[in-house]
């Protein structure tokens, strides 16, 4: 029966896998539009700050694991074309969702032999950390059935990242604790994995600090594995540095000072990111939040129910231990978002029992079924849906477009324009106010029946949700432009401008009010002299 379960919690994976939603601009901008697809394909793309400071905080050494050698493969695959834009993130979708998998079990094979065949294809990071049998299955359907797997770890985070890695260090720790020889394949194994985790986000060593301590009396007894551990921890060290070094100061690689023990040479990328996130005004910047939010709005925000189930009923077992460190170190910054808690969700669900009384088991998993099917439609599937279909119609359907200015949504990926980057503008007016849209687009408005042939010739459009009613504004206004609406991605919903009023609409009509104006548009923008067929 849970093998059935587990067949269809994969395909609900595959589903949110390939579904286009946005939860956070990092999931582009500190990846794909930063580094990778510029450089390999070519294409015109947007680096933000973090790559493009006097110390840079961001490290290519693991997204050159993690994009990079994936596209170059599938750049050899394709030929001299370079691939779509759209084929590279359904590539990275599907790659993620591959990846995903280090916290399930692989039970195709086993579902589709008889029973007594006995064969199991099971994922190593689950097996060795979640040893009973029973304990196991219950793992790995509440895991398989978070919505944080569904919808946040299939999109290419660096959190999602962190997630494997410290599971896999997990895994590595527990084999090195429960070895009786110095396991130095397991050492070197930890040493390269804690160096990626680190090299990809800083907070990676909070979620191991308290399992490693295991592993003191193991070194004290064989220190051949410590001396192992920390030579190839320094390895991968040097290559992520030559690497970051390269990447930002080329010329500093070929000077003899690089080989020198002097830090000014060289871009230590996470050093550069711990004194940047150390400092209290830096983090103002992006938002500061009280250092209980983790623990008290972020982690129910992630586990539903199962937050209260796992704070009375969790077994005091490695990963909880991961989790329980991860989340205290993490609550020092005081920048505290969700998903930088993402690799706590497999780590505790796995930790944790389910109530005991069968009333009081079923009516749990049918609270767990609808908080996650809700989270789980909102945010992988509705949650900025639109951004990225609206981009693919862009790119394959109006080649010509010179401008396309965005309003209230995310900040659009720009490296899904692929080629076309390079002759259209891309204009995010994020949250600004009606009068600065107008202002813009009467700047940039184009000419009737005129198609793209020479220079100066204009193809301007306006992306925007069908909530802020653009075209009803623009009739009968002193606007000197017009709107023709081209497309409508229906599944879009920003939280950030909802019109609506509990008071006055109640709950029941607020969510039909915003059901209803649910969609991005896309509009192309012309002369008020323009008669435009509707």
């Amino acid at each position: 029966m849970w093998r059935r379960l587990y067949l269809l919690l994969l395909l609900v994976r595959v589903y949110f896998a390939l579904s286009p939603s946005y939860i956070h601009p990092d999931e582009h901008f500190q990846g794909l539009e930063a580094f990778c697809i510029g450089d390999i394909f070519g294409w015109e793309t947007t680096r933000t700050w973090e790559f493009n400071s006097a110390k840079p905080i961001r490290s290519v050494f693991p997204l050159w694991l993690a994009y990079g050698l994936p596209m170059q493969l599938l750049y050899l695959i394709t030929g001299d074309d370079a691939p779509s834009p759209k084929l590279v993130y359904y590539t990275l979708r599907i790659l993620f969702l591959v990846a995903s998998f280090v916290f399930g079990k692989l039970v195709l094979s086993a579902y589709m032999r008889p029973r007594a065949g006995g064969g199991v294809a099971e994922d190593w990071a689950m097996q060795e950390l979640v040893t009973s049998p029973r304990h196991r299955q219950t793992a790995l359907l509440l895991v398989a059935s978070s919505y944080v797997t569904w919808a946040h770890q299939s999109h290419t985070f660096s959190n999602s990242l962190e997630t494997i890695a410290v599971a896999w260090a997990l895994v590595l720790i527990q084999r090195i604790y429960k070895s009786k020889d110095s396991a130095l394949l397991a050492s070197a194994l930890l040493g390269c994995v804690s160096v990626f985790g680190v090299f990809n986000r800083i907070t990676f060593p909070g979620f191991i600090f308290l399992p490693v301590l295991r592993l003191v009396p193991h070194y004290m007894k064989h220190p051949y594995g410590f001396i192992v551990i920390g030579s190839f921890a320094f390895l991968i060290a040097f290559i992520g540095i030559y690497l970051d070094t390269a990447f930002y100061h080329p010329p500093t690689i070929l000077r003899p000072s690089f080989l020198s023990l002097d830090v000014s040479s060289k871009v230590i990328t996470p050093l550069n990111n711990l004194i940047y996130n150390s400092n209290t005004s830096n983090l103002a910047l992006h938002g500061l939040h009280p250092r209980y939010t983790h623990f008290l709005i972020n982690l129910p925000q992630l586990l539903g129910p199962a937050t209260l189930t796992a704070l009375v009923s969790s077994r005091f077992t490695l990963p909880m231990l991961s989790a329980i460190s991860g989340t205290v170190v993490l609550s020092v910054f005081q920048h505290q978002e969700a998903r930088f808690l993402m690799p706590c969700v497999p780590l505790i669900l796995s930790s944790m029992q389910l109530p005991r009384a069968r009333g009081m088991r079923n009516i749990w998993i049918t609270v767990w079924i609808i908080f996650n099917v809700a989270l789980g439609l909102l945010m992988g599937v509705y949650h900025q849906g639109g951004v990225v279909p609206v981009q693919n119609y862009i790119a394959e359907h109006l080649g010509n477009a010179t401008s396309v200015v965005w309003w209230k949504t995310y900040s659009p990926p720009t490296w899904l324009l692929g080629e076309m980057n390079e002759r259209c503008s891309t204009e995010d007016l994020m949250g600004a106010k009606r009068s600065v849209v107008d202002e813009k687009l009467e700047q940039e408005k184009g000419v009737c029946g005129v198609e793209l042939k020479g220079s100066g010739s204009k193809e301007t459009y306006l992306v925007a949700p069908l909530a802020m009613n653009v075209e009803k504004d623009v009739d009968g206004g002193k606007q000197l432009y017009k709107l023709q609406k081209v497309w409508v991605y229906r599944s879009h919903l920003g939280f950030d401008d909802l019109d609506f009023d509990f008071g006055k609409d109640g709950v029941f009509g607020a969510v039909i009010k915003v059901w209803d104006s649910r969609g991005l548009g896309i509009w192309r923008v012309v002369d008020e002299s323009c008669n435009l067929k509707t």
